[in-house]
Order: structure tokens, then sequence, then C-alpha cells
């Protein structure tokens, strides 16, 4: 029997039946996760799988299909290799804000990385907007970075309501994964769209200005219009795995606009005589932000060092 995982705590997953629509919980199969051994789970939200009932009348997860695609971190869990937040999403939804908490450019570049390694398009809900609007200057900046590299950038304030109408049609019938830091609105934004999720809210740290973690693992909900919306876990930072090196400027769509014009084919445009992209730069064709960020991975590996 096929069902889609909708909720994946480790030892217990809850998920949908493609054909009853019915509701269950399944317990792993011990054969089946030893083959996730590099991951922190083999079963994740999202993932297609196949279910049977044992001798004792368990659902029991029996196989896993392949998975079209996922969104992969470096796991924080020293004993393991990667976590694997979601599979077989349509788009993803990044959920940052300029206030309270300020989200990193580099963590949202890290994030739009390895969306694009694995062909998933990122959309930028820069939410909170009725205190960004506040700051000008700081907004503008921010749109023109990201804007410059090719993203949409949607402006919501989940509180006031104002761009809701606009994020629920983007997000239509799709399955989209919405992710971004603790602290920058993703449970209110989901409460917004489906009240009925009844998502806890978290609050901001007076200390640091940081979100506290309200959603401790990932959870899929349904859409009216027939879509999906995974929920995670606010993530503080974004290691990537899996991308090699020399290719992680395929994964900068601004930087590739410019990069076929290098003097070199194999050019790494960090140092490199006729390289377009460091002229490109200084065109303004590409934030100095952006190119900063591309540096700081490549330098993660010894042999780009200096």
């Amino acid at each position: 029997m096929k069902a889609i995982v909708i909720c994946s705590t480790g030892m217990l997953v809850s998920v949908r039946d493609l054909e009853t629509n019915n509701l269950l919980e399944c317990r792993i199969r011990g054969k089946l996760r030893l083959k996730g051994i590099r991951s922190t789970s083999p079963v994740v939200v999202g993932d297609i799988v196949e279910y049977e009932v044992d001798d004792i009348g368990q659902h029991v997860i029996s196989d896993i299909h392949q998975r079209d695609n996922y969104v992969i971190r470096k796991s924080s869990n020293l004993s393991k290799e990667s976590h694997i937040i979601a599979a077989n999403v349509d788009q993803a939804a990044l959920v940052v804000t300029l206030f309270s908490p300020r989200t990193n450019n580099e963590f949202i570049d890290r994030f739009t990385v390895s969306c694009e390694a694995y062909k998933i398009p990122v959309t930028i809900v820069l939410n909170k907007i009725d205190r960004a609007i506040e700051k000008p200057d700081e907004l503008a900046e921010f749109k023109h970075i990201y804007n410059l590299a090719g993203y949409n950038i949607l402006e919501v304030s989940a509180t006031t309501g104002v761009g809701m109408d606009n994020l629920r049609s983007f997000l239509g019938s799709k399955v989209t994964l919405l992710s971004g830091n603790s602290g920058v609105g993703k449970s209110t934004i989901i409460n917004s769209i489906i009240p009925s999720a009844d998502v806890k809210v978290g609050d901001i740290s007076s200390s640091h200005s940081k979100g506290k973690h309200t959603t401790t693992f990932s959870k899929m909900f349904t859409l009216e219009d027939g879509g999906y919306i995974i929920d995670t876990p606010g993530i503080k930072g974004f290691g990537l795995i899996d991308i090699d090196t020399t290719e992680i400027c395929r994964y900068y769509p601004d930087l590739m606009k410019y990069s076929s014009d290098c003097q070199y084919y194999n050019c790494t445009h960090t140092h490199e005589p006729g390289c377009n992209v460091i002229e490109s730069i200084k065109d303004g064709l590409i934030s100095l932000s952006r190119y900063e960020s591309y540096l700081k991975l490549m330098e993660e590996d010894d042999k780009y060092r200096k």
C-alpha cells in the first residue's frame, strides 16, 4: 500500500494513504533503517513509501520510492553525515526577516545553493515587512542583492495580513517547503493560511534578538487548493553536503550568468586573470555580498585556500 509521509519523529512515522486518504502511524522496518545510515533518518516528510500490516497488526514501512529531489544539510549529530529536511518538493519558500531577528545573508545563500543543486526553485518570503519599511535603506539594499541574483521576493506581514494573499497564490496546489531561522514567523504564517493547523508560536529572546525553537520536527499540512506546506524546525546554520567545490558556482545563478565569458574554462572566480565574474562585480552586475558568501564556501575546501 502506498502513502505519503506527513510527519516523522524518528521512531514513529505518520503517513497519509494515497488511496483512502486515511492517516496512519507506522514504524520503520529494521532493515530499512540501515539503508539510511548516512542520514539522521531514512524516512523524511514528503517521501512516498510502501507500507504493510505485520503479524501483530502494526503498520510497517517496507520501502521508500525514489525521491525526485530533497533538501539536505550537514547534520549537527556528529554520528551521522547528513540531515535530509524534506523530499519531493515542488518549491521552497525561505522565510527571512531584517529585524527581530536579522537573517544572515550567508545563511540565505547557503540555503539557495542547496536548493539550486537539486533544482528546487526558491522564493524569498520577507516577513515582518511592516517593520522593515521603517528602515527603507536596509530594505532597498536587501531587495537589490536578491533581485540582482534573480530571486523573487514576496513581502508579507503575517501579523497584519499584508501580502498574505500573494503568498497564498504562490503556494497554490504545489508542495512547498517552508524554512528559515527560528523567530522569523513561519508558525504565524502557517496559522494565518491554515487556522486549523494551530502551530505553536514562539517568542523572541530579548537578550539575543533570536527566535526560540517551537517546531521540533518537520510536518506536512494540507492546503485548501490541494497543495501542501512542509513546516520545518528553525535552522540556525546550513552546512552544505554532497556538493563538489568546483561546482558551487553553478548554483549561484548570478555568477553563472557571467562566468561563460571568463578567460579560462575552469576559472574558479577567485584570482584568475580575465575573470568576467570579478569584472561584473566591479560593474555592479553582481552584488559583493553574494560574491563574499561564494568565497567563504570555496574556502571551506583546503585546495582553494591561499
